[in-house]
């Protein structure tokens, strides 16, 4: 499954907000600084989809705060 992610760094509280089928809004508290906030993004997905990490690929917009992921 493919999907839309828009990550909001350095949040207060980490969270997953589903926006529309295939859309989420993600809040992590890590900096977007040297990839934290991507792996923190990773982990907050697959304790939310109840996947392991591995099963949640980051394929397009490392750098960007519109991701785009693939969960297995």
């Amino acid at each position: 499954m493919r999907v839309t992610v828009w990550v909001r760094p350095n949040a207060r509280n980490e969270k997953v907000e589903k926006v529309s089928d295939g859309e989420y809004r993600v809040w992590v508290k890590a900096p977007a600084r040297e990839g934290k906030a991507n792996q923190a993004l990773i982990e907050v997905l697959a304790d939310y989809f109840d996947r392991p990490r591995q099963a949640i690929i980051l394929y397009k917009g490392a750098s960007s705060r519109k991701k785009f992921v693939e969960i297995l």
